[in-house]
C-alpha cells in the first residue's frame, strides 16, 4: 500500500529546514527600531539603510565586527544624515535590486529589506541555528552591492568586501 504523504527528497527536507529559522527577539527589536526611524524620517517603507543604522543601535555584535575607531562614527554620521540631506534622493523611492517589478513588502519592507530579512534567517539555518541574528542581517546587507546599506557603508569607507568576510569568520555565513 502506497503512503498517502510522499516522501520528500532529501533536497525538499533541506529547504524546508533552511526556512524553519525566524528572526530572534534581538532582530525583531532592530526591525522595530528600523520601522520607528523610517516613520520618523518620512519614508514610506524601511530600507536596508534603516536596517544598518538599527542594527548599529542595538547589536553589540555588528559594533564589534566593524571594529572602534572614526570608521564606525563616519557610518553613524552618513545614517544619521540622510533625514537632513545625504539620501534625500531616496525619499520616496522603493528600494529594490531591480530585477523584478516593485511590490513593497507587506510588513512595510522594500524589496530588498525583505530579502535580507529572509536571507538572514536562511544564513542562520544553513548554521544550524534556529534565530537570525544581527551578524545574519549585517552579512544579507552587503550581499547586494546596490542595497542603500552597502552604499552608505562603501561611502563610510568600509571595505564590504573585507566586512563580509569578518562576518563570515565570526560565524554568520
Amino acid at each position: 500500500m502506497q503512503p498517502r504523504i510522499p516522501r520528500q527528497s532529501t533536497q525538499e527536507q533541506d529547504s524546508r529546514r533552511q526556512d524553519a529559522a525566524r528572526p530572534s527577539d534581538e532582530l525583531t527589536a532592530v526591525v522595530s527600531g528600523a520601522r520607528r526611524r523610517a516613520v520618523r524620517d518620512g519614508d514610506r517603507h524601511v530600507d536596508t539603510a534603516h536596517l544598518l543604522h538599527s542594527l548599529l543601535e542595538h547589536d553589540p555584535a555588528v559594533h564589534a565586527v566593524l571594529g572602534e575607531g572614526p570608521q564606525v562614527a563616519r557610518l553613524l554620521g552618513y545614517l544619521v544624515q540622510r533625514s537632513i540631506g545625504y539620501g534625500l534622493r531616496w525619499q520616496g523611492a522603493v528600494e529594490d535590486s531591480g530585477a523584478v517589478p516593485v511590490v513593497p513588502d507587506a510588513d512595510g519592507l522594500s524589496p530588498l529589506a525583505a530579502d535580507a530579512m529572509h536571507d538572514s534567517c536562511l544564513r542562520a539555518a544553513h548554521r544550524g541555528d534556529s534565530l537570525a541574528r544581527g551578524l545574519d542581517l549585517l552579512g544579507a546587507l552587503v550581499r547586494d552591492p546596490r542595497a542603500r546599506a552597502a552604499e552608505v557603508l562603501h561611502r563610510a569607507g568600509v571595505d564590504v568586501d573585507g566586512l563580509r568576510a569578518r562576518i563570515d569568520k565570526e560565524g554568520a555565513l
